[in-house]
């Protein structure tokens, strides 16, 4: 995100490519963003930018000419400003008409052939501007240019309920700080080795009193003694020298004719550097730090995932790597939809064939049980025809009831039952009482079996 040192490099590149050259015609807008329009029209006109904080204020200036304007109703007299807030990702970029960013959502012609074009590039779309606009009441001073206007700003408001806060989250607080952002306080914090969640005012209370002491001091008209600056950098003076730093470095990323920005990475001391602890504040910005957090640290809050640094480019891809990125969603969608279908096939058929043995055993079970007593009922009556007559009715007796065993015991397995009938429930007695009276006492199987093999 633009800080206020690359918004203040925003202006100077803005002054230094547009220096002498001559716009004209009307701004235009892109489609798709939802500022509002600038109404300004001019057939010749100029471009000069300042900044404060976080804000960049373009203006266009008409350049008169003794020739009577064309359309007076039309046409711009006056200079009109334009107050810019750059939000994630905006940056402004002078290129030739043909080579226009696709992301540039407003725009400013030159007169000259071909023509060039000066435009605000917002990729993310969370940047604004304002036509005839000023700087924004509830921003304080600027920390970089404005520094004791600032600095009295802070230490005379500090019962204010901003400073209730920690002083990492303060430091967030444009109404104070107007210019300080993530990886500014990352920096200042590191250096003066304060805990990123103490409390604010705990911090700059002594910053206060000393400021109170030296006043007393110059109403005594006592010999000066040492300064702020002589007593070492102190929090609210380091707001203002690192961000300059910066700005003699050439800025975050910022300038877009500079690809190479190894000086600021080697200059950062705590954000992003591998070894800091990170913590994320309760308004959900990660902080990097290194030591204690402090007391009022977020409780159950986690370090998020560390990202690796990557190199910025130009992400306008062309139409053929597109149709082939395409390509490869496509075909690698095709390979894992069938290759679910070919399993579930598999597994239906797997299904039907380990049904089918144990329905298979079931049955043979049953055909075997029926065939036994059937074979077993050929070979008794076999037998009985050659055994005495008063033997032959402990065998019958015996088959029947092998017989009717081999049924319950296919009724059981099967689920049903045979069905009792009042004709059945006679003929069933009339065998029992048969076989009770002509037969001895109910003997085992084995006994049953043996006897027969006795006989023979």
């Amino acid at each position: 995100m633009p800080e206020g040192p690359e918004l203040h490099l925003a202006s100077l590149y803005v002054n230094r490519m547009c220096e002498g050259v001559v716009f004209s015609g009307a701004v235009q807008k892109s489609e798709v963003s939802k500022n509002p329009e600038v109404p300004f029209a001019c057939n010749a006109y100029r471009v000069s930018a300042t900044s404060r904080g976080k804000e960049v204020r373009l203006t266009l200036t008409p350049i008169k000419s003794d020739e009577p304007p064309e359309t007076p109703e039309n046409q711009n007299q006056e200079p009109m400003d334009i107050v810019f807030r750059f939000g994630m990702s905006g940056f402004f970029r002078l290129t030739l008409e043909n080579e226009l960013h696709k992301h540039a959502h407003l725009r400013f012609y030159t007169c000259e052939k071909p023509r060039r074009v000066l435009s605000f590039v917002d990729v993310r779309r969370f940047g604004s501007w304002e036509p005839n606009g000023t700087w924004q009441a509830d921003r304080g001073p600027c920390i970089m240019f404005e520094y004791e206007s600032f600095r009295n700003n802070v230490l005379s408001n500090l019962e204010d309920k901003a400073f209730d806060r920690p002083i990492c989250e303060a430091l967030l607080n444009q109404k104070f700080f107007n210019g300080i952002g993530n990886y500014l306080r990352a920096e200042i914090l590191y250096r003066l080795n304060i805990p990123p969640f103490m409390k604010a005012r705990t911090v700059l209370e002594g910053l206060r009193s000393q400021r109170e002491e030296d006043e007393k001091e110059e109403l005594n008209s006592k010999p000066a003694g040492k300064t702020e600056r002589d007593c070492g950098p102190d929090l609210l003076s380091l707001c203002n020298a690192v961000p300059l730093e910066v700005v003699k470095l050439g800025g975050k990323g910022y300038d877009p004719q500079k690809e190479d920005y190894s000086d600021f990475e080697a200059w950062l001391q705590c954000y992003y550097v591998d070894g800091m602890k990170t913590l994320r504040d309760h308004n959900g910005r990660t902080m990097w730090f290194k030591g204690d957090p402090g007391a009022m640290a977020p409780k159950g809050s986690k370090s998020p995932k560390a990202k690796k640094r990557v190199k910025k480019e130009d992400h306008d891809h062309t139409d053929a790597e597109k149709a082939a990125k395409k390509k490869c969603s496509k075909s690698s969608t095709k390979e894992n939809t069938a290759k679910p279908e070919s399993g579930t096939k598999k597994a239906k058929v797997e299904r039907k064939v380990s049904r089918r043995p144990s329905v298979s055993k079931r049955s043979r079970s049953i055909q075997a049980e029926e065939n036994e007593g059937e074979e077993e009922v050929e070979v008794n009556h076999a037998k009985e025809n050659a055994k005495p007559k008063g033997r032959r009715k402990a065998s019958t007796s015996v088959v029947l009831r092998r017989s009717s065993s081999v049924r319950r015991a296919r009724g059981s397995q099967s689920g049903r039952e045979e069905p009792k009938t009042p004709q059945g429930n006679k003929r069933a007695t009339r065998r029992r009482k048969s076989s009770s009276a002509a037969e001895p006492p109910r003997r085992s199987r084995r006994a049953s079996r043996g006897s027969v093999r006795q006989s023979n």
